[in-house]
């Protein structure tokens, strides 16, 4: 299976669906190789960023889940890197 590693960057701006959100992770945590949240009070929002190895289309389709809840936004930065055959 060839993969890709990137950064998927989350903004919560509203709380509503967070539990949703957290299953979604929770649902790719095999992929996941880390990830940090960082809660902003003064603007009322969190910021997450979350490093995965997955292949192409599994990170299109975490993203694009997570994109459709209400208040939150994503979105992927891949990094230069070939991808790799992990068997």
């Amino acid at each position: 299976m060839t993969t890709r590693v990137a950064i998927i960057s989350i903004a919560v701006e509203k709380s509503g669906d967070v539990d949703k959100l957290n299953r979604i992770l929770h649902e790719y945590s095999g992929y996941i190789i880390g990830r940090m949240g960082i809660p902003y009070a003064k603007r009322e929002i969190s910021l997450i960023s979350v490093a995965i190895d997955a292949p192409a289309d599994t990170i299109s389709a975490m993203t694009g889940k997570i994109g459709m809840l209400e208040g939150i936004t994503s979105k992927a930065l891949y990094a230069k890197l070939k991808e790799v055959c992990n068997a």
